[in-house]
């Protein structure tokens, strides 16, 4: 089992600069993969989708890939003669309205630091290797995680599945009380209402009868046992539990049972919203 979220990254270097690449992911009942990445690179997108998809099958997926540092002296190469007509043409409009231009080292920086260009990125074909190596072993990290909470939600669900075991077994154990409490209840209302009749009467047996028949559980109980059985089941059988219990509720007509039905239907969508997390 693992978690739908998770997080990897690794780093490496390519040249004289570093390569990071960064996987993470959220819940998502199908796989929605983004990548970013540099432009020049958007031919590797293909091989990233295939490399993701051998990790995860389920949830919305990032894939982050930069590359930062140093070419050398500096990331970007200075353009001389671009910075020289931005200069000429802020002396001719201040001479223009008789003003004084003399440039600040300030004005030099933000004028440089506008007409710079980013120095280029390694071929896609020589980025390649690198950039899906890097890659791996970030999503080698990514499966890490995700697995690893992938532990602690099946704790999870092995506990929450106990709780669904003790419910029913208290269900199972005032199954059999309801009829008999019934047949008490129907004697007490006839005495009440000055009607005296035998327990053996045929009306009231066959009113027993019907009722104990309309409230026999027995099925239920035996398939909700069943489910229960095997963890692995329960997940892929949730929706089968859920009619179970809602049948088990419908046809209870007891106040104790009734009570465990809400506290069975509350403990499956728990675990619904967990099954939501895994994949």
């Amino acid at each position: 089992m693992k978690s739908m979220t998770g997080y990897g990254s690794a780093t490496t270097a390519l040249g004289p600069r570093t390569l990071t690449v960064q996987v993470s992911s959220v819940n998502r009942k199908t796989l929605d993969l983004t990548v970013s990445l540099p432009d020049e690179w958007e031919s590797l997108e293909p091989p990233i989708g295939t490399a993701v998809r051998s990790y995860a099958t389920r949830g919305k997926v990032h894939v982050n890939i930069e590359l930062t540092g140093r070419t050398g002296a500096s990331e970007f190469a200075w353009d001389d003669d671009a910075i020289a007509e931005v200069l000429d043409q802020l002396a001719d409009l201040a001479a223009k309205r008789g003003l004084t231009f003399t440039p600040t080292p300030e004005l030099l920086w933000q004028v440089a630091n506008a007409q710079r260009t980013q120095a280029e990125l390694p071929d896609v074909d020589t980025a390649r290797p690198m950039v899906l190596e890097t890659l791996d072993a970030a999503l080698r990290a990514f499966a890490a995680m995700r697995a690893k909470e992938g532990e602690s939600l099946l704790v999870d669900f092995l506990s929450r599945t106990e709780t669904l075991r003790r419910h029913a077994e208290v269900i199972a154990a005032r199954a059999p009380q309801v009829a008999p409490a019934y047949r008490e209840q129907l004697m007490k209302r006839l005495r009440e209402a000055g009607l005296e009749l035998d327990l053996d009467d045929e009306r009231v047996l066959k009113e027993v009868a019907l009722f104990a028949d309309r409230c026999d559980l027995s099925e239920e109980i035996t398939r909700f046992r069943s489910h229960l059985e095997q963890f692995i089941t329960l997940l892929k059988s949730n929706g089968e539990i859920g009619r179970e219990v809602n049948t088990t509720g419908a046809k209870a007509n007891d106040l104790a049972i009734s009570k465990h039905i809400i506290e069975l239907k509350n403990e499956l969508e728990r675990i619904r919203e967990q099954i939501a997390n895994v994949e």
